[in-house]
């Protein structure tokens, strides 16, 4: 698929997922006949009761992710956290709680009804340090160095140019900032075929990256400190479902799938100190307390 044909079909997906959960009726997940075997094993038991207590039914109903970037970011007080690909609200009204009212939390996304239904979640949830951002992960509009925390939980895989999205990220993290999301790798060689049927299953519109791709794409947008901690790995029982109905045989691609593809948490800092080509730059707090954004 091309760039706008997957910017398209994820911005349909959720789109649809956002209008379900308004009229009640659940986010679904629309990846295949088999829709518990699909959603299941990725998107369900990722919070615990006590972190979402207090939080509109709906803002956990359009959770579609595959991790929980928020307890895993170890968000401090005062600090300034963006989300990509922000749904629902749910990982961004659970930032806001962490960083408290002296710090704030963006979501950023390109859904107008998914806009919509987080802008309803932080009313009701009462939140004030919260806004709510449309725009794509590829072109982020907030300014350079000014969130210390990018969050993200199971979007840029989605993305057909992740090179921007993590070069974007880079940008808006202030000096020393973290990049801590959740989202879906693959673990070692897995044949075109099986690999693209797999993350329709994982992702309906997926695009999942070889961890060791992933590693490589941080490190030329800037990153260091990389490190992929698997959370969840999948095996050919997760997708059995989805499988049986793509009319591939289960037996033969076992030994091709098993452990192969998984979620994981993604974490990278921003160096304090970033050298331009040909140019040394000073990022010590005596020489970049201008940087920050007024207000920010």
């Amino acid at each position: 698929m091309e760039q706008q044909e997957i910017k398209e079909a994820v911005k349909t997906k959720y789109g649809e997922a956002a209008r379900r959960v308004a009229a009640g009726q659940g986010a679904g997940c629309g990846c295949g006949t088999n829709e518990s075997a699909c959603c299941d094993p990725i998107t369900s038991n990722l919070y615990g009761a006590g972190e979402t207590e207090g939080l509109p039914e709906a803002a956990k109903a359009a959770s579609l992710g595959c991790g929980n970037p928020t307890a895993l970011a170890e968000l401090k007080p005062g600090e300034h956290v963006l989300d990509l690909g922000s749904g629902g609200g749910i990982d961004v009204l659970l930032s806001a709680r962490r960083v408290g009212p002296g710090g704030k939390a963006y979501g950023l996304d390109m859904t107008d009804d998914m806009l919509a239904l987080a802008r309803e979640n932080q009313r009701k949830a009462g939140l004030e340090n919260v806004e709510f951002l449309k725009g794509e992960i590829e072109n982020i509009p907030l300014p350079e160095n000014s969130v210390d925390v990018v969050i993200s939980n199971c979007v840029i895989n989605l993305s057909a140019d992740k090179d921007r999205v993590l070069r974007e990220a880079f940008r808006v993290l202030r000096p020393g900032g973290r990049f801590a999301v959740s989202d879906v790798v693959v673990r070692g060689s897995v044949p075109d075929e099986i690999r693209k049927s797999v993350e329709l299953w994982i992702g309906c519109v997926a695009g999942a990256l070889d961890e060791s791709d992933y590693r490589a794409k941080l490190a030329a947008a800037g990153f260091d400190e990389i490190d992929i901690e698997p959370t969840r790995v999948y095996t050919v029982d997760d997708a059995r479902g989805f499988l049986a109905a793509k009319d591939l045989n289960l037996q033969a691609i076992a030994p091709q799938v098993n452990g192969k593809f998984a979620s994981a948490f993604i974490r990278a800092k921003k160096p304090v100190a970033v050298k331009s080509a040909g140019q040394q730059s000073c990022c010590a707090p005596s020489c970049c307390a201008g940087e920050k954004v007024a207000g920010n």
